[in-house]
């Protein structure tokens, strides 16, 4: 939750930074929030790698569970289609876009506001970190009504990382694993929906 906080924190900052022009113009114009992407990106790709306990770990994992991740994604996008016929004015490649985030705020709408403006990337921002916030405060139900599983899908990509100490106390320790399995695939898959939906 306070991970979120300071994320939807540092966004306000940047729309008053905006408002007044305090960044030259110039400097905007640049690639420095994809290049500084691309930092964070590689990263999280470097942690995974340089820890072999946690490769080891989804060579033994279940392959039932090794399924969630892809009933996550086909889920989510198909939410965002069904989502086009209360959404009129959006399209239905503007919905998909925005459900491809998975709950990775930082990275889709950064990557929608290079495709389709600022508008739709304010709205991924938005969307993706209500979805997180949702798992956050709600896993607890979810577990309760609809499973130990539930939880873990809703909470995308974000699984591997930020709502990962809530899902562990609500799933149990058993599905740890699981729950970082799933955030990372379903992490890897984000760039690639996200610049797929926004070129169609």
């Amino acid at each position: 939750m306070r991970g979120s906080l300071i994320i939807v924190g540092f966004f306000v900052i940047g729309i008053v930074v905006g408002i007044f022009h305090l960044i030259p113009q110039g400097l905007m114009m640049s690639n420095v929030s994809y290049i500084t992407l691309c930092a964070l990106i590689f990263l999280v790709g470097f942690m995974i790698g340089n820890d072999a306990d946690i490769l080891n770990k989804f060579r033994k994992l279940n392959r039932r569970y090794m399924l969630l991740p892809l009933m996550t994604i086909v889920g989510t996008l198909a939410g965002c289609a069904i989502t086009t016929l209360l959404l009129p004015h959006r399209s239905l490649t503007d919905c998909l876009a925005v459900g491809s985030g998975m709950g990775y705020y930082s990275l889709s709408s950064v990557l929608i506001t290079q495709y389709r403006g600022a508008d739709l990337g304010t709205v991924a921002l938005l969307a993706n970190i209500v979805r997180e916030v949702i798992t956050l405060l709600g896993a607890p139900l979810m577990v309760q009504w609809f499973g130990k599983l539930a939880p873990i899908s809703v909470g995308g990509a974000t699984t591997m990382d930020t709502t990962l100490p809530i899902l562990t106390n609500a799933c149990g320790k058993d599905l740890v694993i699981v729950s970082i399995f799933h955030g990372f695939v379903v992490d890897f898959s984000v760039p690639f929906l996200v610049t797929l939906f926004c070129s169609i």
